[in-house]
């Protein structure tokens, strides 16, 4: 059986973008509110929030789980937010994907299986932040912590060589999906 946490990732700096992604309104509603919003249709057990620090718009029924050791990057978040879910997988999303469906979330989490992520593979790229990890993965992400290469592609492929995710090819049309917005350009294009 297959039980499901849900993690927004909000833990970037925002640099490129001047201000707090998280807080850009799409048609009137803040993202990590839609995020949030699309990851509770996916009827998680919980759901958790990854950061260097608690966001001021934290929800009170979320949990705040911050970056350890003090952050390296994306995979800080991920190996704290495995370490602490009490379920069979963790479904990562990125708060500054503003294109990403329930419906689509829905279907990569159907490919899940026992012991076994799905990260979408967009024409050769990877999506590490919009994927589904299984709890085995947690103690290789305390391993990969303390290695050089603290990057989620590595993580991914070590533990693809592990027998722990599948990729999932993204189609052509679920391309616009996986679409990240990290300049002002990139949200006036996402949102116009």
């Amino acid at each position: 059986m297959k039980t499901l946490t849900a993690v927004l990732f909000a833990g970037g700096e925002s640099r490129r973008m001047g201000s707090d992604k998280a807080t850009l309104a799409l048609n009137g509603e803040p993202l990590w509110s839609r995020q949030i919003r699309i990851l509770r249709e996916l009827h998680p057990e919980q759901v958790m929030i990854s950061a260097r620090s608690k966001p001021v718009w934290c929800p009170k029924d979320a949990e705040v789980v911050l970056d350890e050791p003090l952050s390296r990057g994306p995979l800080s978040g991920l190996a704290a937010a495995l370490g602490k879910i009490q379920t069979t997988h963790l479904f990562a999303l990125a708060v500054d994907l503003p294109g990403m469906t329930s419906a689509h979330m829905k279907k990569l989490w159907a490919l899940a299986q026992p012991g076994v992520g799905i990260i979408p593979q967009n024409d050769g790229p990877i999506e590490p932040l919009c994927a589904i990890y299984p709890v085995e993965g947690a103690s290789l992400a305390r391993i990969a912590l303390s290695k050089e290469d603290v990057s989620l592609g590595g993580f991914i492929l070590h533990l693809a060589a592990q027998n722990r995710v599948c990729f999932y090819g993204v189609t052509q049309a679920e391309s616009l999906l996986y679409q990240n917005v990290n300049t002002r350009g990139d949200w006036q294009r996402a949102t116009a």
